[in-house]
């Protein structure tokens, strides 16, 4: 028989020391495996921050080149529209103000026209809306020789004394060529002034009007440009604020 002392004695010994220690084997090996988990996990982070850090500094990087582009070429075509037009040597006439060119317009008899409201009297037309601005006085002059009828409404050729007015166009002149006065060298019909004085007023104002609209276009390069050099410059500094940042404190911590 076990006396009860050493009955209590065994009762307070652990039952099984190989068990105990096979127990903490495993809870180290759950925690191991844990940390490998969590080291993988914040690999993969550390790898999609650093994706989107590089990603974030490269679409800013191309951002900015693609501004500074667009801004040398819109200064590049504004200025060659100022030389195209200083190269015609062209200068506004004495009447070319807003004030005289509507009173013209009102001797004239014209109406429902559109009048300019930039002055170039005297001055080089020598930039994009200087160039608009004389087409626009050029156009009422040609009204003025017209007699407020523009090119459509003239015929081809200038009429013969009691044309019927059946064969007269709406702004003068024939299109028949059977009513159509003769040149007395050459026999052929002879071609309206007027409308012929349209058709190169025509032919300059769109020039003209060409050369605003490349000045424009060419002021709008500048302005996108300036716009992708801010946004790549934004992007470059959030890339690095929100995520270079994360990236270091996650190491850190």
């Amino acid at each position: 028989m076990v006396a009860d002392g050493e009955t209590g004695e065994r009762g307070l010994t652990p039952a099984n020391p190989e068990t105990t220690t096979k127990d903490r084997r495993n809870e180290m090996s759950t925690m191991t495996a844990e940390n490998r988990v969590t080291g993988t996990i914040r690999a993969k982070s550390d790898l999609i921050r650093k994706l989107l850090e590089w990603g974030g500094f490269a679409a800013g990087a191309i951002l900015i080149a693609f501004g500074i582009v667009a801004i040398v070429m819109g200064f590049s075509g504004r200025a060659t529209v100022a030389n195209s037009l200083k190269q015609e040597k062209i200068v506004g006439t004495a009447d070319m103000t807003p004030a005289l060119i509507a009173k013209e317009a009102k001797e004239a008899g014209l109406t429902n026209v559109d009048l300019p409201t930039v002055a170039v009297a005297g001055k080089a037309i020598d930039s994009g809306p200087r160039a608009r601005a004389f087409a626009s006085y050029m156009r009422i002059h040609a009204l003025e020789a017209t007699g407020g009828y523009t090119y459509a409404q003239m015929g081809r050729f200038e009429a013969k004394p009691g044309t019927p007015k059946a064969q007269l166009a709406v702004g003068g002149g024939t299109d028949n060529p059977q009513f159509a006065a003769s040149d007395p060298k050459t026999k052929q019909p002879v071609a309206n002034g007027p409308r012929n004085l349209w058709v190169t007023e025509t032919a300059l104002t769109t020039a003209l009007n060409t050369s605003y609209m490349a000045d424009r276009l060419g002021l709008f390069g500048i302005v996108v440009g300036v716009a992708l050099l801010l946004c790549g410059i934004g992007f470059s500094i959030l890339a690095f604020a929100a995520l270079h940042r994360k990236r270091i404190a996650a190491a850190t911590s």
